[in-house]
């Protein structure tokens, strides 16, 4: 995906960070953009510049709105943090923040038509996307209920828009999980398609507007489940633990933290709290002593990238699974986060 493309795919309100910088009087300014969207850092750099604030683009990863870049604009001295790609997910900003979601300006007709032979045997449909697309859900449930689908949108309240699912919730498809036969994901990419399935134990087809094409992910979801298990296996096995505590503004949870710990000691196992921004094999991989980890911090770190890490990297549904306070077979009902 080159540089003008990315331009002409994405909407990045350039009219709107003028304004909310004037209206926030800022001066200096973090842009902090996700791995898709980071050539455009120059361009808005600039924008930002003439709007009268001194810009500073961060070049750190960014997963998420969970994954704000609160203590570097504080060690920096800015006094606003253009956040791109994310909806807002934070109750509470220490630094002044502004979303630009980046929606998509594609037309996701064609994906969608390319997706209804793959639910051919599907009566009731679930409806999900990110926050690029939820524009199109409108448009995407008439031309399935003209093909003679029922679909359904969930909207648990949990997210800022019905029908979306961000990497670590999937509120909205749970909720109506049980009432359909599938799901149709509108994006691109299998990141959050694969939480969906993983999430809902529902077979799932995506409609990817940016290549025009449909496809099942059921043997990647299959290929997940194997190597989940096998984690879970294995770390039975383990004696000492290691409970990673998140240290981005989204994903510090302690007190689940905490109370993993407790249940590992109590069923005869070491357990220590280790506290870590960015969950690399790198970084934790050499606690010789530790023989599997906990993830409290984001789930998907432990289900998209097993083979990176030389130990088992649980969440914290799949630690209960070691203990015996859930069975693999309710886990996958009820989601592995």
């Amino acid at each position: 995906m080159g540089w003008c493309s990315i331009l002409k795919m994405f909407d990045f309100e350039e009219e709107r960070v003028k304004q909310e910088i004037a209206k926030l009087g800022a001066k200096r300014v973090l842009i902090q953009l996700p791995e898709g969207l980071k050539s455009e850092g120059p361009r808005l750099a600039k924008i930002v510049e003439k709007a009268g604030a001194l810009p500073i683009i961060s070049a750190d990863p960014c997963y998420g709105a969970c994954d704000l870049a609160t203590a570097e604009a504080e060690s920096l001295g800015a006094d606003l943090i253009i956040h791109y790609g994310h909806a807002k997910l934070l109750k509470y900003e220490k630094v002044p923040t502004v979303y630009i979601e980046a929606r998509a300006t594609l037309s996701v007709t064609e994906a969608l038509e390319k997706a209804l032979p793959l639910m051919d045997g599907w009566r009731k449909i679930g409806l999900a996307t990110t926050v690029q697309h939820v524009q199109t859900i409108d448009e995407a449930k008439e031309i399935l209920i003209r093909a003679g689908k029922t679909v359904m949108i969930g909207d648990s309240g949990r997210l800022n828009y019905p029908g979306q699912v961000i990497g670590c919730d999937y509120s909205n498809v749970k909720s109506i999980a049980n009432d359909v036969e599938g799901f149709l994901f509108i994006g691109g990419g299998r990141f959050h398609a694969l939480g969906l399935a993983l999430s809902t134990s529902k077979p799932t087809v995506v409609a990817d507007p940016y290549e025009k094409r449909a496809y099942s992910i059921g043997e990647e979801t299959e290929k997940i489940l194997k190597q989940r298990w096998a984690s879970i296996q294995e770390a039975q096995k383990a004696k000492t633990f290691a409970v990673l505590v998140g240290l981005k503004p989204g994903q510090i949870r302690l007190e689940e933290a905490l109370n993993i710990r407790e249940k590992l000691e109590k069923s005869g196992k070491d357990a220590y709290l280790f506290a870590v921004r960015e969950v690399t094999p790198e970084k934790i991989m050499n606690f010789l002593t530790v023989d599997a980890y906990v993830n409290t911090a984001c789930p998907r770190i432990s289900l998209d990238a097993p083979s990176k890490f030389s130990k088992p990297m649980l969440t914290l549904n799949e630690a209960l699974v070691v203990i015996g306070e859930l069975s693999w077979k309710e886990i996958c009902k009820r989601g592995f986060f």
